[in-house]
């Protein structure tokens, strides 16, 4: 094998290629042309362990068994998967798009072409966050969920594409791009498949799976079936934690501005029905249009085990839990999940249930045991908070702000009863009744205790109020 570098004056089909240095790498003859400016500029600044880096990368990338003709046969199914992908998210793209709209609502969300033996990889979704963090740190580039997309060798033969197959991007039905028909001239079969490959791997649903599987028809093979929730808390105390916490937790402490501390215990389920899942580390395809469908399943998921992971934290509950607000997140089916909590007021339990539509779509009920006074929150305003920062404990907090808003005028109000001037033969036994209710109201006060006056309560920190704002950016277009 060698490297060579060519010089290509003129080429019709894609001017992003004219006047470019291009290489190529073959047994005797050009196998395959890629743009390498990284090559050239590292040659010229004679970096040569950094350009010897990037070809032994892009060797990796295409190990498929057989000779140099079959190597090559496999780099060009990953070019014309390349393109294909390419011209599909160029689909719906305007000049004012952001990234941020491109990742959570692009067919193929952001898409960053390869380079040399750096993989091509897609960015599909980014958490409001991660958007505020990016805001906050001018100049830095903070990254959603990725995955890149390369080729690996595979035991079985598989047809796989050796040339675009998009006729016309906006040809097909509800804007959606047109394919030729996989032929024998178009194809080749290949001890190789196409791979979405995940920098760590994602926990998901075992119903999100057998989705994907369905899609592409092939079986994502080395899955070990656990408790969804245990995947996703282990998952996410490894992120979080630079120490090796026990991943048998599922009581955690979460500390927010102006609010007492809250306590999330998660009930993991088990591994039976759909709320069980795995650790998927990639995911294998053969045909480029199913991209788009696998994105969309994986942004689902993603953003569901956001919600999730929000509740979990690195911090251990070694303090006195008196003024602790307590919640305890339970599955439901499918990608539902239901937060239940003591009434801010009453000592019934209330619950929230929220259903992760769609990654841009969340429905939410709130239930009150039917004597128990209103928390000022419907489902809707709830559905919205939830959208905006995707995070339980933002939105339970805010859940508890409008509790708080209603009993403070409740006592206003009772207070202003106390005052008016009542009949001599009643007097004292209303005014009884009423310090009674007063001091009931007193003691069952045992959430709202550290809550803000409503002055105060009306101020949103920094982070909330940017969150708000960006809630509307999220919305599908």
């Amino acid at each position: 094998m060698f490297c060579s570098c060519y010089r290509v004056t003129d080429n019709p089909s894609d001017q992003r290629y004219n006047n470019k240095l291009l290489w190529g790498v073959g047994e005797h003859k050009l196998c395959f042309l890629s743009v390498c400016d990284d090559l050239v500029q590292l040659l010229r600044m004679k970096n040569y362990d950094a350009f010897g880096k990037i070809l032994e990368d892009l060797s990796n990338m295409y190990q498929i068994p057989g000779n140099s003709k079959m190597k090559a046969k496999g780099y060009l199914a990953l070019q014309a998967l390349e393109k294909d992908l390419y011209s599909m998210s160029l689909l719906d793209r305007t000049q004012d798009l952001n990234r941020v709209t491109e990742v959570l609502n692009g067919k193929v969300g952001h898409l960053v072409p390869r380079t040399g033996g750096t993989p091509m990889n897609i960015e599909f979704y980014i958490s409001p966050y991660q958007v505020l963090e990016a805001e906050l740190n001018q100049g830095s580039q903070v990254c959603g969920t990725k995955t890149v997309v390369t080729i690996e060798s595979t035991d079985a033969l598989h047809k796989l594409p050796l040339s675009p197959l998009i006729v016309d991007p906006r040809a097909g039905e509800d804007s959606n791009p047109a394919f030729l028909q996989l032929t024998d001239e178009l194809s080749m079969d290949l001890p190789a498949l196409f791979v979405l490959k995940f920098h760590k791997p994602v926990p998901m649903s075992l119903s999100s799976i057998e989705e994907i599987q369905r899609l592409t028809g092939i079986q994502i093979s080395g899955l070990k079936l656990a408790p969804l929730y245990e995947l996703i808390v282990q998952s996410t105390l490894k992120e979080k934690c630079s120490e090796d916490l026990s991943t048998n937790k599922s009581c955690f402490l979460v500390s927010l501005p102006d609010c007492p501390k809250h306590c999330y215990f998660i009930n993991k389920g088990s591994e039976k029905s759909d709320l069980a899942g795995a650790l998927v580390s990639k995911i294998p395809f053969s045909h480029p249009k199913c991209v788009p469908d696998v994105i969309e399943i994986l942004r689902h998921q993603v953003a569901y085990n956001t919600l999730i992971s929000s509740c979990v934290s690195e911090k251990h509950i070694n303090e006195d839990d008196s003024e602790l607000l307590y919640f305890e997140v339970v599955p439901d089916k499918n990608s539902s999940f239901s937060v239940f909590f003591l009434h801010p007021v009453k000592e019934n339990l209330a619950c929230v249930v929220i259903d992760v539509i769609t990654s841009r779509e969340v429905q939410c009920h709130l239930h009150l045991n039917p004597q128990d006074p209103t928390l000022n929150s419907s489902d809707d305003f709830i559905a919205r908070a939830v959208k905006r920062c995707m995070s339980v404990p933002v939105v339970m907090r805010a859940v508890f702000r409008n509790a708080a808003k209603v009993k403070a005028d409740s006592e206003t109000q009772d207070m202003d009863m106390e005052q008016q001037p009542e009949p001599q033969l009643e007097q004292t036994t209303d005014s009884n009744s009423l310090k009674e209710s007063l001091s009931g109201a007193g003691q069952q006060d045992w959430v709202v205790t550290d809550k803000p006056n409503n002055t105060d309560s009306t101020k949103e920190n920094l982070s909330t109020a940017k969150l708000e704002a960006l809630g509307d950016n999220r919305e599908e277009k």
